[in-house]
């Protein structure tokens, strides 16, 4: 399964999160998110304004600071009950790292953010990234705070496989060619349901995106901010959003990075995707044939050229896998090369290092660049132990909407129109969409609208060319949010603020520190 996650090089060298494997039968990877899909749902229901009494204890808790071996940076634990439902179930203990405002200037309150996933570590991104690369007005006027969602990294994570078991895992086959081949991946999708259930039952039914959103209020309260000021990027988005329409009446100021839109089921979802990585290849292909170091063409090789000259090497190493020089003896086989390439679709910064990375692989038979590219997409470090990214990522995912394919025949299908929508990752990303079906745990979520009536201006912002949440998704989730702006930044790669543009940066910062949002519909380039 490839996940929601926007891997990229911060300039403080962190990598992180936000893709996914979700989508739609019989709709054409052209058809825009229209409001025709998004008012065939219900909207989300606004939680009640008063905290229940049987929560209370949750929103009175003190948390006690520690050091936590990053210079400048307090931790703390923040209890929430397992199950909202039934509060005396238990607790689960979330991990909370900040780093309080520098000044000078009047400190406006905490600042929550989360890099995305589902399944991306917000703890790690605050330390290495957002709570040192941040602008330092932001930074000197906030409270920088980020909580691990439940399941996630420190705050009790989901557990599926070992690190011998992944590495099978991400080398299977995601292009079967044949019935061997399909069971052979319907297998693997089972081992790793069952690896997640076996190891992690008590926490399965219980990290759904509601829940973790709810969590976040616990928290904001716990830290005495009477609204939420929060920045979430990719995944993060559908997290903010969540919580704007359950605690429409608690929003601050909200900034929604690389956005999701939550009226789409899981199979468009994945469709849309699919697309959104052709966009973003296709616009490495015009810049990579424009390179003397382009190994899939040469200058004035089309675009659809270059993608079935990577298709074709994608081929043959699915019949001759090639060494890497990997200590666990791992060769590059298609999956992993492909999940390579599509880990450089995040960010153009990284189109230099993945035309290294297949050089090597087409000319040298050498595939230790596209190995790593998987490698830090997966996080799994070099002594084979991955973070629980993936198993976090699959159990948001599958509690959160119903599975987009229930059998291999449905997929099969459905093939036609992946292939459409991407003629070199379709196939891939649609079999990918088959893992759902086997989860231990039925999903709790549907499809539905976010409206937060009520809300103060929440800024919703889309890139044009983003490969991991394509544009219209932002335009969506904007006409859905009765406060929204919308801003747009024309370019490529995933996300938009923190990357180069000083206009999106400039039209955040104002927001953050003076509360003035940017007129909705502003475009930045």
């Amino acid at each position: 399964m490839y996940i929601r996650r926007s891997l990229r090089r911060s300039r403080a060298g962190v990598t992180l999160l936000s893709l996914a494997a979700l989508l739609v039968s019989g709709c054409s990877a052209a058809e825009s998110t229209s409001s025709a899909g998004s008012t065939a749902v219900a909207a989300l229901v606004a939680l009640p304004r008063a905290t229940p009494s049987a929560l209370a204890p949750y929103y009175g808790q003190k948390l006690s600071w520690r050091g936590c071996g990053v210079p400048g940076f307090e931790c703390a634990t923040l209890k929430a009950p397992l199950d909202y439902a039934d509060p005396g179930a238990g607790d689960v203990r979330l991990a909370v790292a900040r780093k309080k405002a520098t000044g000078p200037g009047k400190r406006l309150g905490s600042l929550l953010v989360n890099p995305g996933g589902p399944g991306g570590s917000a703890v790690g991104y605050l330390q290495q990234y957002a709570g040192i690369g941040y602008p330092a007005g932001v930074r000197a006027r906030y409270d920088m705070v980020a909580v691990d969602p439940r399941g996630v990294a420190r705050s009790e994570p989901v557990e599926c496989l070992d690190g011998r078991a992944m590495d099978t895992y991400t080398q299977t086959d995601t292009t079967p060619d044949d019935r061997r081949e399909t069971d052979e991946l319907v297998d693997a999708y089972k081992g790793f349901a069952e690896g997640c259930g076996a190891h992690s039952a008590r926490l399965l039914r219980h990290v759904s995106t509601v829940e973790a959103a709810r969590d976040m209020d616990i928290l904001r309260a716990v830290l005495g901010d009477k609204k939420l000021t929060y920045v979430g990027a990719s995944y993060g988005t559908f997290l903010g959003a969540t919580y704007a329409g359950l605690f429409p009446n608690r929003v601050g100021r909200l900034v929604l990075d690389g956005a999701m839109d939550p009226s789409l089921p899981a199979r468009r979802l994945n469709l849309d995707q699919t697309a959104g990585f052709e966009t973003a290849f296709q616009s490495f292909a015009k810049d990579c044939v424009t390179r003397p170091d382009c190994p899939l063409g040469g200058k004035g090789t089309a675009p659809t050229k270059v993608g079935e000259n990577l298709k074709a090497f994608f081929r043959t190493l699915d019949a001759r896998p090639i060494p890497t020089g990997d200590r666990d003896g791992r060769k590059l086989g298609e999956s992993l090369a492909t999940t390579g390439v599509i880990a450089a679709m995040y960010d153009e910064s990284t189109w230099e290092q993945l035309r290294e990375a297949l050089t090597s692989a087409i000319k040298d038979k050498d595939g230790a660049g596209l190995l790593a590219l998987s490698d830090s997409y997966y996080e799994r470090d070099a002594d084979g132990r991955y973070a629980n990214l993936m198993a976090a990522n699959a159990a948001v995912n599958c509690l959160d909407l119903p599975t987009a394919f229930s059998t291999p025949g449905q997929v099969e299908k459905a093939l036609p129109s992946f292939r459409k929508a991407s003629p070199v990752f379709g196939e891939g990303l649609a079999w990918a969409s088959l893992n759902c079906a086997y989860w231990p745990v039925r999903p709790t979520g549907e499809p539905h609208r976010i409206e937060a009536k009520g809300a103060a201006p929440i800024v919703v912002v889309g890139t044009t060319r983003d490969p991991a949440t394509p544009y219209r998704w932002a335009r969506s989730l904007a006409r859905q949010l009765t406060s929204a702006r919308l801003l747009t930044y024309e370019g490529d790669g995933h996300t938009a603020y923190g990357r180069g543009s000083a206009c999106i940066d400039a039209a955040i910062d104002t927001y953050l520190l003076h509360g003035t949002p940017p007129a909705d519909g502003k475009r930045c380039k």
